[in-house]
C-alpha cells in the first residue's frame, strides 16, 4: 500500500520513517529543497514533556493585554481584520480556564511522554547524536511568576513527573554560568527531560529513511488533495511542471500550510500561524555559557545549549502571516539572553530566524483519520512539535496500519487527539 507523507518537518519525516517500518511504500512531498526548513528550523530544540502546555492558559489573556504596548514583550498582539484570526481568538479564549487547561495539558502531555520514550528507542536504536543534553530549568524573575506556575505544578505532582522547585542559589548551582545581578526568585528543575538539535536529527533521519526505501520529492508545491477511485491523488506543481502522485492514503503533516489544502475538501481546521523567533549565537566562553536548557518563564523564552552555539526561542507574534523579523520580538529574544549570560557570546552577531507556529486554539495536535476516505492528519503540534514528533509519526503509523488489519492501533489512549475532537473524524 502506497501512502503519501505531505511535509517533511520533523513531524512528516518521523511519520515516513515510522510508516517504512509498518511496511509501506511511503512518498514524501515537500515545498521546500530539504526537510525541517519551516517550523522545524529555528525552534527551541527543547523536548520537556513536563513542561508541554497549551498556549491557551489561566492568566493568559490578562498576560496578553497587559504586555500589548510593552517595549519587551513576550507575547505580541497585531490586530487585523482577518476574519479567520477573530475566530481563532474567540475559541482560544474559551480554552483559557482552569478546567479547559487541566484537560488539554494531560492531553498533549499523553502524547509528550510516549514521544520522548519513542525517541530514546529510535535514538538507541539507529545511533543518532543530534547536540543532545540532559535536563530543563524553569526561570521565575518574581514571586507572582511563581504563583502563576502554580496550576502547571499542580499537574506535575497529580502526574508523578519528577521536579524540584529550588532556590536561587541551587539554579546558579545547576547553571553556574547565570548571571548574579538579574532578579530570580527561585527555578522549577525537571532532570528527565532534555533538548536537541531538531534540523539535525530530522535530516539524519531522511537519510535513514531514503535508505530504507523511503521516496522525497522536494521542491514540490502540492496544489489540491482529490478523492481517486482507489485512494487519493495528490497534484503537485514543481516549478511551473504539473504531474500527480496517486495513494492509498495521504498523511497531511504540512504545518500552517494544511489548512489551505484541507479547506476545498471540506474541512475546515481551526489552525492559525502564531510566528515565533529565535537568535543563535557561537559561544565563545564555554564557563559563562548554559550548560543545558533553560526557560525565562516571565519572557517565555528558552535558552538552550547546542554544541558551540546558544539557541534563544521564543515569542508569540499574533496577527501576522508575515515571516519578516519584527525588531521588538528580536529585542526580547537578545534582551533576555545578556539577562542571563551576558558574556556567553557576541549577541549583536546572532542569527535570527521567524517562523509560524501551527496552532490550535485549545491546543493538542490532530492525529488521526478524517471524514475523507484515506486522508489522515499529523498536524497543529504548535510550539512542541519537536518534543511530540517521534510518538505521533508512530501513532499515525499505528492507525494506518490498524484500519487495515495489520495491526492493533496505537499504544496510547487516543482520547481528545483525533480529529474527531473537532467533529472532523470518520463518519460512523
Amino acid at each position: 500500500m502506497h501512502v503519501i507523507v505531505i511535509g517533511a518537518g520533523v513531524i512528516g519525516v518521523c511519520s515516513a520513517w515510522y510508516l517504512r517500518e509498518a511496511g509501506f511504500e511511503v512518498t514524501v512531498v515537500d515545498r521546500r529543497s530539504t526537510p525541517a526548513q519551516e517550523s522545524s528550523f529555528g525552534n527551541a530544540g527543547v523536548i520537556a514533556p513536563g513542561y508541554v502546555t497549551p498556549w491557551a492558559a489561566p492568566g493568559m489573556p490578562g498576560k496578553v493585554l497587559r504586555n500589548l504596548f510593552a517595549a519587551e514583550s513576550p507575547v505580541l498582539f497585531r490586530p487585523s481584520a482577518d476574519p479567520a484570526m477573530w475566530r481563532w481568538i474567540a475559541r482560544w479564549l474559551g480554552e483559557c480556564r482552569l478546567d479547559r487547561y487541566r484537560v488539554n495539558k494531560l492531553r498533549m502531555q499523553r502524547v509528550a511522554f510516549y514521544s520522548r520514550a519513542c525517541l530514546h528507542e529510535l535514538r538507541d536504536r539507529l545511533g543518532i547524536e543530534y547536540e543532545q543534553s540532559q535536563g530543563y530549568l524553569q526561570l521565575f524573575r518574581t514571586q507572582r511568576d511563581l504563583d502563576m506556575a502554580q496550576p502547571a505544578l499542580a499537574l506535575l505532582k497529580e502526574n508523578n513527573v519528577p521536579h524540584r522547585l529550588v532556590d536561587a542559589d541551587v539554579c546558579r548551582r545547576i547553571e553556574p554560568g547565570l548571571a548574579t545581578d538579574t532578579p530570580l526568585a527561585g527555578g522549577l528543575h525537571l532532570p528527565e527531560d532534555e533538548s536537541g538539535n531538531c534540523p539535525t536529527f530530522t535530516r539524519k533521519l531522511r537519510q535513514l529513511a531514503e535508505a530504507a526505501g523511503v521516496r522525497f520529492v522536494m521542491d514540490a508545491t502540492v496544489t489540491r488533495i482529490a478523492p481517486a477511485a482507489a485512494g487519493l491523488t495528490v497534484e503537485l506543481d514543481r516549478n511551473g511542471t504539473r504531474s500527480k502522485l496517486d495513494a492509498e492514503r495521504v498523511v497531511v503533516a504540512a504545518g500552517v500550510a494544511s489548512a489551505a489544502l484541507l479547506r476545498p475538501l471540506g474541512l475546515r481546521i481551526p489552525l492559525y500561524p502564531v510566528k515565533g523567533y529565535s537568535a543563535t549565537v557561537q559561544v565563545r566562553d564555554e564557563l559563562q555559557a548554559p550548560l543545558a536548557a533553560l526557560m525565562d518563564e516571565s519572557y517565555k523564552v528558552a535558552i538552550t545549549r547546542m554544541g558551540n552555539r546558544m539557541r534563544i526561542a521564543g515569542t508569540a507574534e499574533l496577527g501576522s502571516r508575515k515571516l519578516d523579523l519584527r525588531r521588538a520580538a528580536v529585542n526580547t529574544l537578545l534582551k533576555v539572553g545578556r539577562d542571563w549570560f551576558p558574556a556567553a557570546g557576541n549577541y549583536n552577531e546572532a542569527s535570527l530566524w521567524a517562523g509560524a507556529r501551527p496552532m490550535l486554539p485549545d491546543g493538542p495536535p490532530l492525529i488521526g483519520p478524517t471524514a475523507i476516505s484515506g486522508l489522515y492528519l499529523n498536524l497543529g503540534h504548535g510550539s512542541t512539535g519537536w518534543a511530540m514528533s517521534c510518538g505521533s509519526g508512530r501513532i499515525c503509523a499505528a492507525q494506518i496500519a490498524a484500519g487495515i488489519g495489520s495491526g492493533s492501533g496505537p499504544e496510547i489512549d487516543m482520547e481528545g487527539l483525533t480529529p474527531a475532537r473537532y467533529g472532523l473524524g470518520p463518519r460512523l
